[in-house]
């Protein structure tokens, strides 16, 4: 039977105060291993959010961090921000990021928690922590984080990815107590590929609001020079940089700014494309870009350009948002929709013609910039804060703690 008075608490917004909550967050990557983008501030921005409103957070994650480890240890969690992190080892099979210790760990300890919260597909422990969690009735929440899109599964590994789907995936959707999307895109095609998804919950991610930052002229991009558009992300195919540059020979006078790690080794292809296009001297990689220094370019910035070809939210856009700069996005980038509620910016079609439409238009108005810079730092600031977002899962997560449904009941 429900705790009544327990389930209010919830619903309203005051569970934080009133029943602090054991709450397991598995992801497969965490800090320091940024290179893995943008889920792994997410998952910290909430975690450390929600401990900040009084709940007990842990994170189980691996040492992987591309072909090499990290250097932190497995025999104790770690302590940032309030968050307990408990490293675990792959020691083989590292694209599906297996690891025997961190599933162990998985059943012996799940019942500890009240929620569970499980980011991304396709991966084993996102497999083993479903499975351990169902087993002893703990309600769990997917994340898909935009690895259920049709896109992205059908142009790489799309016949094994399917069936994953169909043996794996659709179990663990099934039984879970809810999953979280983080924009009506993600929503939409999750329905569209008719999986067995109930309780879908719409949260958006959060964004770090920096208040101070090192100067750009303090930093190793001193040197940059301006004006320039910006785009702040992994080298990826999915990212949309091909459109992106094929769009820079009707974006004269101004430099486009490419800055991300290349982990797919897809910068020489970039590059030739610049060539091709006869923008070589005016398209710039810079590399990857520490969490420290990547203020300084936002507020820099024209302009920041995401012209993804699949994108679940898109947290360099809120980033760039926060930070007053105008931004332009393709309709396949998440948080397009807030965007464009925000009045932040642009939304237009991946064609690199429209692209540099939507651009040069901002160039040439420097009061629409402005506008669009202070519509969406307020909008942010209102909406999209860790705090706003933590207290949004806080009680979802309260929710299911008091309304266990068949999801979490039973065992397999």
């Amino acid at each position: 039977m429900p705790d009544i008075a327990a389930l209010a608490e919830a619903k309203s917004g005051t569970l934080s105060l009133a029943r602090p909550l054991r709450i397991l967050q598995v992801v497969s990557a965490y800090y320091p291993a940024v290179r893995y983008g943008g889920p792994i501030r997410s998952v910290h921005g909430l975690s450390a959010a929600l401990a900040r409103r009084g709940h007990e957070v842990h994170v189980y994650t691996t040492t992987v961090d591309g072909r090499r480890d990290l250097d932190v240890p497995v025999d104790r969690p770690v302590e940032r921000d309030g968050v307990s992190i408990h490293y675990f080892p792959v020691p083989a099979l590292r694209r599906l990021w297996w690891s025997p210790a961190l599933a162990r760990r998985l059943r012996a300890e799940v019942g500890r928690f009240h929620v569970v919260h499980i980011h991304a597909v396709f991966l084993l422990p996102m497999r083993a922590a479903a499975r351990a969690a169902w087993r002893r009735g703990v309600p769990y929440v997917v994340s898909p984080r935009g690895m259920l899109i049709r896109d992205v599964i059908n142009r790489k590994s799309r016949w094994a990815k399917r069936a994953w789907i169909n043996t794996v995936e659709r179990t663990t959707l099934a039984r879970a107590s809810a999953v979280h999307v983080t924009a009506e895109l993600e929503e939409r095609e999750l329905a569209a590929m008719n999986l067995p998804a109930r309780n879908v919950t719409r949260i958006p991610n959060g964004v770090d609001l920096a208040d101070q930052w090192i100067p750009k002229e303090a930093g190793p991009f001193a040197d940059l020079s301006e004006p320039y558009v910006l785009f702040l992300s992994r080298i990826s195919w999915k990212k949309g940089l091909d459109r992106l540059i094929a769009a820079w020979k009707w974006v004269p006078d101004v430099s486009l700014i490419i800055a991300g790690n290349d982990d797919e080794g897809y910068q020489p292809q970039l590059l030739a494309l610049a060539r091709e296009q006869g923008v070589a001297d005016r398209v710039k990689f810079i590399g990857p870009v520490s969490d420290a220094h990547k203020w300084a370019l936002y507020a820099h910035a024209i302009a920041f350009v995401l012209p993804s070809y699949s994108e679940n939210f898109g947290n360099v856009v809120a980033e760039a948002m926060a930070m007053r700069c105008p931004v332009v996005v393709t309709p396949e980038v998440g948080i397009a929709d807030l965007v464009g509620r925000a009045g932040a910016g642009i939304v237009t079609s991946g064609q690199p013609e429209k692209l540099a439409d939507a651009v040069r238009s901002l160039l040439s108005n420097a009061e629409q910039r402005e506008e669009f810079g202070i519509r969406g730092a307020q909008f942010v600031r209102a909406h999209l804060s860790w705090d706003a977002v933590a207290a949004q899962t806080e009680r979802l997560y309260g929710r299911l703690r008091y309304e266990r449904g068949s999801a979490c009941v039973g065992v397999s």
